[in-house]
């Protein structure tokens, strides 16, 4: 199963049933054939959030942000996922955007609002 598209199908069925370990396998096989299609690295991120791997979940927001700046979800996950590896300090930037970016998104304030709260600054 090489095709990419099949990969992705497979790999955010896995992830959407709840299994975010296992679909973390195929969708790495589709990042790594087609590492700039977004979709699939926001879809590996959320999967390898759910695996409680943080550090790589990270990268994976990372490297959408890189492409899609204003992509609001990705910078919210890494934020999250910063937050979660205990840099909270790291996390309010890109929380501080995605509330921007979003609002009405109450999760987006809340979770902001707790790096502010935890490193004592207002970014």
């Amino acid at each position: 199963m090489d095709d990419v598209y099949e990969l992705f199908t497979r790999g955010t069925e896995l992830l959407e049933a709840g299994h975010n370990h296992q679909a973390t396998i195929p969708l790495s096989r589709a990042r790594d054939l087609a590492p700039d299609k977004t979709s699939i690295r926001e879809a590996l991120g959320r999967a390898l959030f759910g695996a409680r791997r943080y550090r790589e979940a990270a990268d994976e927001f990372q490297a959408v942000i890189d492409h899609a700046p204003t992509n609001d979800f990705a910078l919210f996950c890494l934020g999250r996922s910063l937050q979660m590896l205990g840099r909270h300090a790291e996390a309010r930037r890109p929380l501080a955007l995605a509330a921007c970016l979003q609002p009405a998104r109450r999760d987006y304030r809340m979770y902001r609002d707790r790096s502010r709260r935890v490193t004592g600054t207002q970014l």
